[in-house]
């Protein structure tokens, strides 16, 4: 059984995507689509830059969506196949979850981006910037990971925020939060057990409280938008289980805002239920966290003309 699943923020980086639309129509289209949706050249910023500008939440967010849909185009028209034929399950990470919901039918494409360009306003608008600030604990479990969080929410002037954001796999867990207190939780970090602490070059705390307003904000945008049962059930990041009934499925991309990304449990729950290939579109973050959190499993990195070809043969 296998299972697609759609890279977070993070896998964006100029150039994205021009090879694909040099080679394929399909994917050109794709870009165009987006970029008539948002009212921006989106595409050109993917393949020229700068790079300050792809890195901005709004621009990365869509960015990101949009080169593994028409990745994920090129391989269904190039193949004459659908994901609904080929596929058992979507999962995405973070934003991926939007990818993976525009991917299996729920959500069309225009509406995919406005959501995703709202999504990285609203987040970005949340907290001022310098206020808050994400790193990476290496070498930690989701245990160590909340013990170090507890601990550093613990400041001088009361109880900052302090969480958990992304559970990524048995050795990488994000913590988000209040700056002071994440800066205390980098300090704190190797005594309490872990092999190594990072501050992130993010411009945002995702995925902690802190992002209510963002989550207010998409709840009015769910609210609107037409979201249709997808053809292959979305594992969701809050519940790290599938679902399909909209409804849910709007409450779930709201809850995430604010909500931890359950991926090490996500993948775990896929596997156990009998996916046990895992085909990366768009991206080559995932895999190898998905090894990791389950060795005997199989992923496939699907980003290039060639890693399509590639994979059309399997399927």
């Amino acid at each position: 059984m296998r299972a697609f699943i759609f890279p977070g923020q993070g896998s964006q980086a100029v150039g994205m995507g021009k090879a694909l639309a040099d080679a394929s129509a399909h994917a050109r289209e794709v870009f165009q689509e987006v970029d008539d949706a948002l009212g921006q050249k989106l595409f050109a910023i993917m393949c020229e830059g700068p790079d300050s500008d792809l890195l901005l939440t709004e621009n990365a967010q869509p960015a990101i969506m949009a080169n593994a849909i028409a990745t994920l185009r090129v391989l269904e028209r190039e193949g004459n196949i659908s994901i609904a034929q080929k596929g058992d399950c979507v999962a995405g990470h973070s934003l991926g979850e939007y990818t993976a919901l525009c991917a299996a039918g729920a959500i069309d494409l225009a509406t995919t981006a406005r959501l995703l360009k709202l999504r990285g306003r609203a987040m970005q608008a949340a907290v001022p910037v310098g206020e808050g600030a994400m790193a990476a604990l290496l070498g930690a479990d989701i245990e160590k990971a909340e013990a170090i969080a507890a601990a550093a929410a613990e400041g001088p002037n009361g109880t900052d925020i302090c969480t958990v954001a992304n559970d990524n796999d048995p050795s990488q867990v994000v913590i988000s939060g209040a700056r002071a207190a994440i800066e205390r939780a980098v300090e704190l970090a190797k005594e309490m057990g872990a092999k190594r602490a990072i501050l992130l070059p993010v411009s945002a705390p995702f995925h902690c409280p802190l992002m209510q307003p963002a989550a207010d904000a998409m709840a009015e945008a769910l609210a609107e938008a037409q979201v249709e049962r997808p053809t292959l059930p979305l594992y969701a990041n809050v519940l790290a289980a599938p679902i399909s009934a909209p409804d849910e499925i709007k409450a779930r991309l709201v809850e995430q805002v604010t909500g931890m990304v359950r991926w090490r449990e996500s993948v775990l729950a896929m596997f156990g239920a009998g996916h046990s290939h895992f085909v990366e579109i768009g991206g080559k973050v995932l895999g190898p966290m998905v090894k990791r959190t389950a060795p005997d499993a199989t992923t496939t990195s699907v980003m290039t003309m060639d890693d399509i070809e590639a994979l059309l043969k399997t399927l």
